[in-house]
């Protein structure tokens, strides 16, 4: 369990490093924060869209030696990104490690399952989820200093070092016996990889692009319509396409590249949109709370770092208590209050959240979030593995990895569009309204590519402009004002997800205990008895 609780901090420290730096990555490639997120969604796209794939590799060579694959180019991945010189070096080093963390995620679930059962399991499941909550605490201390410090390349050139540390350590682990007849579904892999990929791009460019009609931004337009919503569009219907061919070919005893084993239950699928749902909320918020800090407060990494330890460190309180409620709530009692307490929490701080971070309120409504948001992860994965055989933990693996970094390829890139949407709105409005910003000014500045940018960069795009002392201070006043406004209108759509959340939250399982991996409800009624793929 060590072992796969190092694996799986090397994982999450990446791409909370990724996060907590985003100051240091813009001012480092004087770069906008909406290219850092992209490095992010291309990692995410990269492990939601191969991870099934990666799933059935592990069974066709062995789950530990493709673990110990992964590990070894995700490490390689931390030494690209150490050295990128770019944003592109950035985007492809982080799309490299998202190909090996593909390989890694589904034989994590593997070695839990087969190494633990009963209510060990469901411990383990939790302390899975601890683990990457940990990640999460030490890289925002970690890069949050030598970001500040040094510099932020030298926290991903830590993982290189923990990457040889968990190989070595890897042979400990008891070997998982192969399956050599297997055979891979590529047709079913393809259609996965480019449902997932439409998918993300088509929300991650919806803003840059056009909800709508196309924008001077978007490469094409068809008959002036925006290719962000038809991407959206055909990754559905590939999506759908998916789910159908694999379904065909399980009916034709050929193996699928996901068993429907996994989702065919109103249960498993009421946890698999839970899961979506709680696995955008969270990104979602890991992105606007230092692009709040850094950007708009213009504060240092470290800072970001430590204005978050009570953040972090209730993620982890959250995954490692969760379990202790197993036997006393049901899934369906505890995601309907989790989901519930987070919309409270999202409004929380969007009424609180001022220019001074270090007010109480806000700090306590991180907590709130902090302590549900994991513990409904937690909760959804255990009702996913405990519901399949363990012959099937690496279909539920593998449904987990595609499903939680989809969600956090979407949920980054839905508020980072709904909060930039935002933002040129409101300073388009706000400029138009100021009687001290001259029409010919705002012709001045491109308007059409508005982003969060701190004041210094607000004072050199207008230190181009005919723009005179006053009317540069009413412009940094109208940055400030509406920088703050887009963030609070972001957490309030947020909250309103998460209410719509309770809805699926409602098909969770009802009954008590019925989370923990081999106990069984006190009264069940007539269980539905599953059976593992014949070899």
């Amino acid at each position: 369990m060590i072992i796969i609780a190092l694996a799986q901090i090397q994982l999450a420290f990446n791409v909370s490093a990724l996060q907590v730096s985003i100051g240091s990555i813009v001012d480092d490639f004087n770069t906008s924060p909406t290219n850092v997120s992209t490095a992010l969604v291309v990692y995410s796209l990269a492990v939601a869209g191969f991870v099934m794939l990666g799933a059935k590799i592990g069974k066709l060579l062995g789950s530990r030696l493709v673990f110990q694959v992964g590990i070894a180019i995700q490490g390689i991945a931390m030494g690209l990104m150490a050295f990128s010189s770019d944003v592109s070096g950035m985007i492809t080093a982080q799309g490299l490690a998202g190909l090996a963390v593909a390989l890694v995620v589904p034989s994590l679930v593997v070695l839990i399952a087969t190494n633990y059962e009963g209510k060990q399991q469901a411990q383990c499941l939790g302390l899975l989820g601890a683990a990457q909550a940990a990640a999460g605490v030490f890289a925002f201390l970690i890069a949050g200093f030598l970001g500040t410090v040094l510099s932020w390349r030298y926290a991903f050139g830590l993982l290189v070092f923990l990457a040889i540390v968990v190989i070595v350590l890897s042979f400990r682990l008891r070997s998982v016996e192969r399956e050599p007849e297997l055979k891979i579904d590529w047709n079913g892999a393809l259609i996965a990889a480019a449902a997932v990929i439409f998918l993300s791009l088509g929300f991650n460019y919806l803003n840059a692009w056009g909800v709508l009609l196309a924008s001077s931004n978007a490469p094409l337009n068809i008959l002036g319509l925006s290719p962000a919503p038809m991407m959206i569009i055909f990754g559905i219907m590939l999506g759908q396409l998916f789910f159908v061919w694999s379904a065909m070919r399980q009916a034709q005893n050929r193996q699928p590249l996901l068993r429907m084993e996994v989702i065919d239950s109103a249960e498993e699928r009421a946890g698999l949109y839970s899961l979506l749902i709680i696995g955008s909320l969270g990104p979602a918020v890991n992105f606007l709370i230092p692009l709040y800090i850094q950007i708009v407060q213009g504060r240092t990494s470290l800072f970001t770092a430590v204005a978050v330890i009570p953040y972090s460190l209730a993620i982890f309180a959250g995954t490692a208590l969760i379990v202790r409620l197993f036997d006393r709530l049901s899934p369906r009692q505890i995601g309907r209050y989790g989901f519930a307490i987070v919309a409270i929490g999202l409004v929380w701080l969007a009424f609180t959240i001022s220019n001074d971070w270090g007010t109480p309120m806000v700090i306590i409504g991180l907590v709130i979030l902090g302590l549900v948001e994991c513990s409904l992860l937690t909760l959804v994965f255990n009702v996913l593995v405990s519901a399949s055989p363990k012959e099937l933990a690496g279909d539920v693996g593998a449904l987990r990895g595609t499903a939680n970094n989809l969600s956090t390829a979407l949920g980054t890139a839905i508020i980072g569009a709904l909060a930039v949407g935002m933002l040129g709105t409101l300073i388009a409005s706000g400029a138009a309204n100021n009687p001290a910003i001259p029409p010919s000014l705002v012709r001045q500045v491109n308007l059409d590519n508005v982003n969060f940018i701190s004041n210094d960069q607000l004072q050199e795009v207008l230190a181009g402009t005919s723009a005179t002392p006053e009317q540069v201070t009413q412009a940094i006043q109208i940055n400030e004002d509406t920088r703050l406004r887009a963030l609070k209108a972001s957490f309030l759509v947020l909250a309103g997800f998460a209410l719509l959340a309770i809805l699926p939250a409602g098909g969770l399982p009802g009954h008590v205990a019925a989370t923990a991996a081999g106990n069984q409800p006190e009264e069940p009624a007539a269980p539905r008895k599953k059976t593992a793929p014949a070899a």
